[in-house]
């Protein structure tokens, strides 16, 4: 059952994979109107590089791609001196139509390679 699931998923990019330092923020925005039931926001990050260097990522939400707010349950762990990946599970009709990650980083010329996606089901047409 759960191998069917998945081979049903569609992923979506929140971060495209890259290098990222303290000049990135708000990334583009996704729609998932055609989403349903639990999806996925997947992190992967390597450890920083630079001095003491920190890695934020918040999923958000809009209802008009325009106004975000955090998601509930939406910030995924500080990111420092150790690579990791996070899955964070939602469900999609909890959420508002557009969702997007934002990327805080800080510490002394810091840099982080990461990624995010967005892995759910599409609705049946």
């Amino acid at each position: 059952m759960l191998y069917n699931a998945l081979s049903q998923a569609v992923p979506l990019v929140l971060a495209p994979a890259g290098t990222y330092d303290e000049t990135d923020g708000d990334q583009s925005s996704i729609d998932i109107q055609d989403y349903e039931g639990v999806a996925l926001c997947i992190l992967n990050a390597s450890a920083g590089t630079g001095t003491t260097p920190t890695l934020d990522v918040t999923i958000e939400e809009s209802a008009d791609d325009s106004t975000f707010t955090e998601v509930t349950d939406g910030a995924f762990a500080q990111v420092t001196d150790a690579a990791g990946v996070e899955a964070i599970a939602l469900n999609v009709s909890n959420l508002k139509r557009y969702l997007r990650v934002t990327v805080d980083i800080g510490g002394t010329t810091p840099d982080f390679f990461l990624a995010a996606e967005f892995v759910g089901i599409k609705k049946v047409s």
